[in-house]
């Protein structure tokens, strides 16, 4: 019996040495209260990437709307029509085709600049996405499995990680992923406004390659 409140004891003193640095690891880092300074490395490429990507969307998004190509009202809508005999459902909406058209050349562009980087998406505040990049957005074979992971474009991610993203209006947010494949990975987001309105987010998804600032 002391021998084994002696191993228990062992045992939850290694966790509770194991627990700080497992909290720092799941540690979100918001703009406006993390320093910039206090980034890894990494984190700081992928902040200046994803902020490039912002500019960018929000840039296209605001051309669309002095084009007429797509009016306010509908832009800031929200309404998605949903696509037939899809599972998990996706939707279209009043915008997505001019998202195929302008958004998905500067997510490729982002795409490319990290060996590191997943995915590289726009979604408005509802965590919908419009246009996933060209490796996510296979043709649907009918199979379950090989759709989730092969094509998850227009879709609505509103798991608690997409919606923190979708709707945090602080200048970036960083959080850990498990994505519904079983991936694990970090997520940087930084809002999108168009005129002056929070309409979404522009997200990177990579794999960390170090734990520490430099």
């Amino acid at each position: 019996m002391t021998r084994t409140l002696h191993r228990l004891a062992m045992l939850l003193a290694v966790l509770a040495a194991l627990a700080p640095a497992a909290a720092r690891a799941q540690t979100t880092k918001v703009g406006g209260i993390t320093p910039v300074e206090s980034l890894t490395s990494q984190e700081r490429e992928m902040l200046a990437l994803a902020t490039d990507f912002a500019k960018r969307s929000t840039d296209t998004l605001e051309k669309w709307l002095a084009t007429k190509e797509v009016t306010p009202e509908r832009l800031f809508s929200f309404l998605y029509y949903p696509v037939a005999n899809t599972d998990p459902p996706k939707f279209s909406t009043d915008y997505d085709k001019l998202s195929d058209r302008d958004v998905l050349a500067i997510e490729e562009a982002i795409l490319s600049r990290s060996p590191t980087i997943i995915y590289t998406v726009m979604v408005d505040r509802n965590g919908y996405l419009p246009t996933h990049n060209q490796r996510y957005s296979q043709p649907l074979t009918g199979n379950l499995a090989s759709d989730l992971v092969n094509n998850r474009t227009k879709r609505i991610f509103n798991d608690k990680t997409g919606l923190a993203a979708a709707q945090n209006v602080a200048p970036f947010l960083i959080q850990n992923y498990q994505r519904d494949t079983g991936e694990t990975m970090a997520d940087i987001s930084i809002p999108l406004y168009v005129q002056g309105k929070h309409w979404g987010a522009i997200r990177i998804g990579y794999r960390r390659v170090e734990t520490a600032a430099r």
